[in-house]
């Protein structure tokens, strides 16, 4: 019974450092780190991974209430925010497209209060969000957070520092996000162009019509068709932009 107490401390010592790294990852995370998830189930979520990535921790000795533990709990939280962040891009794409194609399509306007993140969103975009929830469990998005958190104890051992090259190349990706949603807004703005144009040249022809209201209308019903066409290729965009995530990775944990 001793000594079970004196061993106590190193035991919550090593679990502890997991559980500020997957909850810093369940913070940044897509899907489970959005405001529809409370906060409570991600602590829970986070103690039950640490207690099973206890056996991948290397012990540490440092005293529990020291500056040195501080120091390390935010290093922890930040390996852990880092990999998050760099899953949360690729879903961050997904929502800057359906931005851009509401905006193009006219439906701008057509803003709503999203209970899953609690802040107001187009319709478009919410379409898009829960497709992705859909693709991010279809191909086991939650097993390959747990898998990669798992692996960054072996790449990023606890007190050896935070990787910075890697968190600086998370940063630097920020710009993919937007160059990757315009890739996949182009044939909708392009799209809208061409009807824009046309109608155009058919208000110089014809100036008495009221093409305003007629142009909006067609515009809106053009694009919903070429986004009826995008919607069956954003799946696979996803799982592509995740793996090039999980490459950006890998390598920075090599």
């Amino acid at each position: 019974m001793e000594l079970a107490l004196q061993q106590l401390p190193s035991l919550l010592t090593m679990l502890w450092w997991p559980f500020c790294r997957v909850l810093g990852m369940f913070s940044a995370a897509p899907i489970i780190g959005e405001n529809m998830v409370p906060v409570s189930v991600r602590v829970l979520l986070s103690l039950a991974l640490a207690v099973v990535l206890m056996p991948t921790v290397a012990p540490v000795a440092v005293e529990p209430l020291s500056m040195h533990a501080l120091l390390l709990t935010a290093e922890q939280a930040l390996i852990g925010f880092g990999i998050g962040l760099a899953f949360h891009l690729t879903v961050a794409i997904i929502m800057v497209l359906g931005f851009m194609v509401s905006s193009q399509m006219g439906l701008s306007m057509a803003v709503m209060n999203d209970p899953m993140s609690g802040t107001s969103s187009d319709v478009v975009s919410a379409l898009l969000y829960v497709l992705c929830i859909f693709v991010f469990f279809s191909i086991d998005g939650h097993l390959v957070l747990a898998g990669v958190v798992g692996a960054s104890f072996r790449a990023w051992p606890v007190g050896g520092g935070v990787d910075f090259v890697t968190l600086q190349s998370v940063a630097y990706n920020v710009a993919w996000v937007f160059s990757a949603a315009l890739l996949l807004a182009i044939p909708v703005i392009f799209s809208a162009l061409v009807v824009q144009l046309g109608f155009g040249f058919l208000n110089r022809v014809a100036p008495a019509l009221n093409l305003y209201a007629l142009g909006f209308s067609a515009v809106t019903v053009f694009g919903l068709y070429m986004l009826g066409h995008i919607v069956r290729s954003v799946p696979e965009h996803y799982v592509r932009m995740t793996r090039q995530v999980l490459e950006m990775l890998r390598q920075g944990m090599h």
